[in-house]
């Protein structure tokens, strides 16, 4: 069962295989997703400073019955945050804030601004500044594991060629219709686990028909199939719900997607309108 899988990190600490994304759950309910997520089997729950829900992951860590050592937890720096001093202020704000003794890992959410993100300027100064303030806290103890999201190969370099200690995963945007398969290869080359978000393209791949035929291939619906194809990949997905029911479903991926089928999916059309969430810089959308 996949719940019941690892990945193994470049420092050898092990983190279950699949995660509960938390993105958009408002943080009166955070408490209760963990709780039912744990109540299911999940041991891996992603949050971050930006979702506004650190209280409420912290409270659901608490009281959902399992011991701390044995759940995964990470969060992320904000984006917005691109010097030494801040990055320190904010990793102890992000432990107070979930009332944790320390943080399973720890990623810088994105390599510029969000109001910034996808503009010419890469921050690369400023995310070795904050890169240099995960090390500290890592090699204190304060967090058991540490790395990056959102970034391209240049922003990776950019740590690479100036840090201690290498980035042990890179959380992108990754699922049928959007997979940058170069990205993932250079990112795996570096010993760098891939994390996958929005690995169902935020619903938006339930208006692909054909996806939809590959699932009823499998008698699976198509967050099993979007799921277990990022797993085929490699790939660490975190679908993101407070839904119990989803919970249970996103996590029954014990089915192996044929390598012709891989292939197929591997070039599906491009979503190019990811409807509501359109304006999210991550989908290719612009802040003002």
């Amino acid at each position: 069962m996949i719940l019941n899988e690892t990945y193994q990190l470049s420092n050898k600490v092990e983190i279950p295989k699949l995660g509960l994304g938390t993105w958009f759950i408002d943080n009166d309910d955070a408490a209760q997703a963990v709780i039912e997520a744990v109540k299911l089997g999940y041991r891996h729950i992603d949050t971050a400073q930006a979702y506004g829900n650190e209280s409420g992951i912290g409270q659901g860590i608490k009281n959902c019955g399992v011991n701390r050592e044995d759940l995964f937890i990470t969060t992320k720096l904000a984006a917005e945050i691109k010097s030494y001093e801040e990055a320190v202020s904010s990793i102890n704000e992000s432990l107070e804030t979930l009332d944790l003794d320390y943080i399973d890992m720890m990623i810088i959410h994105s390599p510029q601004p969000w109001m910034e993100f996808d503009g010419e300027e890469r921050f690369f100064e400023g995310n070795r500044e904050a890169w240099r303030a995960l090390e500290e806290a890592y090699e204190a103890g304060k967090l058991r594991a540490i790395g990056v999201s959102n970034f391209q190969k240049e922003d990776l370099d950019n740590i690479l060629d100036h840090c201690n200690v290498k980035p042990m995963v890179n959380q992108i945007l990754a699922h049928i219709s959007n997979t940058p398969f170069d990205l993932i290869a250079y990112t795996q080359e570096q010993g760098i686990l891939v994390e996958a978000y929005s690995p169902i393209a935020h619903g938006e791949l339930f208006k692909n028909e054909k996806v939809a035929a590959i699932a009823k291939k499998y008698d699976v619906s198509i967050p099993q199939l979007s799921i277990r194809y990022t797993l085929q990949l490699g790939l660490l997905p975190l679908p993101k719900t407070a839904n119990p029911e989803h919970m249970k479903n996103n996590a029954d991926v014990d089915f192996t997607i044929s390598d012709e089928d891989m292939e197929f999916l591997k070039n599906v059309e491009r979503i190019e309108d990811y409807g509501d969430a359109s304006y999210m810089p991550v989908f290719g959308g612009k802040l003002k």
